[in-house]
């Protein structure tokens, strides 16, 4: 059939894509089970856990979800046994569920607790208390028997202080924990010291921005690290408390690490056989085996380009979470000495027809290459009249400091099955392309991303690939700040779609929380000093400056970017007469979670661009 782009008739309705697999949030191996968490949209975007028998462990009301840090993670552990460890998402507590019980809190309230992970039958986790002044986090140990739930003085404190904290890993012999820790007015990806606690004292053991320890034996500690420009695996040995020497471990030219933005994350895991399965990213994700003893690496045929996260392993198997670029969102069971790779949960092939494969393509920009993901306008039976282009959306992540990676995505598929095309920037500060890469943004942010969006926008256009006159932007959080400040640079958008985006630097800094309190300073510059900086930067000191429709959408609950941020633009573009549309959404924070809001978000979202593209969309 020949239709207008846009009008396309699709079978992806708005309530399908709520529908579509929920993103893995953690696995474990449980005895001969297999344990998994996931969110619910149906039920608010409650994170439950289920099992490879079929059962869900968790059940209602309980929502495992941590607030540690803002963003969380590892909400959640269990042990062969099946007794589960979770964050409870209303009290922050930690609490015990053996199986067929009824869950019982093992910490007190007051303090959130998150990263949580069983070793040697020891309970480790991260704690934040934001009731005493400096704020504190903390490495704490959690007693099993339920001392801590009345008196939070029965935790075991291995390290704390006012700074950040991640991934503590006890040590074989059980006397030292390794952990990271980073300081206030920095983020994790600037600067990361890998500590170990010992019985009498802390030791800095190096490392630039370090992630994910792990000891090997008593004496080696695996870790990673971007001291190349690239986080790789390295072996630091010790004598004691004492660094002795440290070594690259099958050094590549990709990422094995990234953002810590959630606690949960794991890049690698190391066999019984001493063997490691691992995350390569350099844009996209790959899985290999690693062999230290030779330092030779080999892909694993796993189906996963994208989220990866190695999650948990046993013997030679591992389990591994992620998107694919032609497979849903899903947990794969990877026996690394066969190669047999089983789908648990989801990953099952996507629809060709109807789901794009997405192209990676480089742009050439102001700052150097520009790399991004193209999703075509794909239907079995439609096509375009002659000569006429598609329009496209252009994808800004958040972050900044994250990336895509080209997996298929049914929310992508929602756009390009009705005749309009998807192109997913990863901008110059995404992580998965080294560190040079990533530290294009340092204080230019505002400028660098916008100029990067620009130029693949045009370059999309010079290709005959896209309506130079209906190209829209539209990005969420930090990606919402990039869609507004390149409104108001103006020229290369006909139109913009912010989900809770930054609208003014000077009123972020005052309202965001402890992680991301100095996240600007690096962005930007510091105050007081770059103040002007910040104002001249500020989409809201140029609102003057947007001549083109609008659609701001905002969670009532955001903590990270209040709704105070988006009604500041709303109110500035009411008073010029711009075309605009405000949504909040009660019940939502940072990031839609609830069925009808992803529902009513895409819904708005094509019936704003129809109006201002001029299509008809079916139904």
């Amino acid at each position: 059939m020949i239709a207008p782009y846009g009008s396309w008739p699709s079978p992806l309705s708005a309530a399908e894509v709520s529908r579509a697999p929920a993103r893995i949030d953690g696995a474990c191996f449980v005895g001969e089970e297999i344990w998994w968490g996931e969110s619910v949209p149906d039920q608010g975007g409650r994170v439950t856990v289920r099992s490879s028998t079929g059962a869900e462990i968790l059940p209602e009301p309980w929502n495992a979800r941590s607030r540690v840090h803002e963003y969380g993670g590892g909400a959640w552990t269990a042990d062969a046994e099946g007794t589960l460890f979770f964050v409870n998402a209303t009290d922050q507590r930690v609490h015990c569920m053996p199986r067929d019980g009824e869950p019982r809190p093992l910490t007190a309230e007051g303090a959130a607790f998150g990263g949580l992970s069983l070793q040697q039958g020891r309970l480790f986790a991260v704690r934040e208390d934001l009731r005493a002044e400096p704020h504190l986090r903390a490495i704490v140990e959690i007693p099993r028997d339920g001392s801590a739930a009345d008196d939070e003085r029965a935790l075991r404190v291995h390290a704390q202080g006012p700074g950040f904290f991640a991934h503590p890993a006890l040590s074989p012999d059980g006397e030292r924990v390794a952990f990271v820790e980073w300081p206030v007015g920095a983020m994790p990806w600037q600067r990361a010291h890998l500590l170990v606690a010992g019985p009498e004292r802390i030791v800095d053991a190096g490392a630039r921005t370090a992630l994910q320890p792990h000891w090997a034996s008593d004496d080696e500690l695996l870790h990673l690290d971007d001291t190349s420009g690239r986080w790789n695996l390295r072996r630091l040995h010790l004598s004691g408390a004492e660094t002795v020497s440290v070594e690259d471990v099958a050094p590549a030219d990709a990422d094995t690490g990234g953002g810590l933005w959630v606690l949960g994350n794991r890049w690698y895991r190391m066999l019984e056989n001493g063997r490691i399965v691992a995350v390569r990213t350099n844009g996209a994700d790959e899985i290999v085996l690693i062999d230290p003893a030779t330092g030779q690496a080999h892909p694993l045929a796993v189906p996963v380009t994208g989220d990866a996260s190695v999650d948990d392993a046993a013997g030679t198997r591992v389990l591994i979470s992620g998107s694919g670029a032609d497979v849903d969102k899903g947990l794969w069971l990877v026996d690394s000495a066969s190669g047999e790779v089983t789908a648990v949960r989801g990953g099952a092939p996507v629809d060709a027809d109807w789901i794009p494969l997405a192209r990676p393509v480089t742009f050439d920009g102001l700052h150097g290459p520009v790399h991004a993901f193209d999703y075509p306008p794909t239907h079995p039976d439609a096509e375009a009249g002659e000569g006429e282009l598609p329009p496209y959306i252009v994808m800004v992540h958040g972050g900044p400091t994250s990336h895509v990676s080209g997996a298929a995505s049914t929310a992508y598929a929602y756009w390009t099955s009705r005749g309009i095309g998807v192109l997913d920037v990863n901008y110059g500060g995404s992580t998965g392309y080294g560190r040079e890469y990533r530290e294009r943004l340092d204080g230019r942010w505002g400028i660098a991303d916008v100029d990067d969006v620009i130029a693949a926008a045009r370059g999309l256009a010079d290709a005959g690939l896209a309506d130079p006159d209906r190209i829209a932007i539209r990005g969420g959080s930090a990606g919402g700040w990039t869609v507004l400040c390149a409104l108001v640079r103006g020229g290369a958008f006909a139109a913009g779609i912010s989900r809770y985006g930054v609208a003014d630097l000077r009123m972020l800094a005052a309202e965001t929380h402890d992680f991301e309190a100095r996240y600007l300073d690096g962005l930007v510059g510091p105050l007081p000093e770059a103040e002007d900086v910040y104002l001249k930067r500020s989409p809201l000191s140029h609102p003057d400056r947007i001549d083109v429709p609008v659609l701001l959408e905002q969670g009532e609950d955001d903590r990270v970017v209040p709704p105070s941020q988006a009604e500041a633009i709303r109110d500035a573009l009411t008073a010029r007469g711009v075309q605009h549309e405000y949504v909040l959404y009660p019940g939502e924070g940072h990031g839609f979670r609830r069925a009808e809001t992803i529902i009513s978000s895409l819904e708005t979202e094509l019936a704003f661009l129809a109006r201002t593209f001029g299509f008809e969309p079916r139904g």
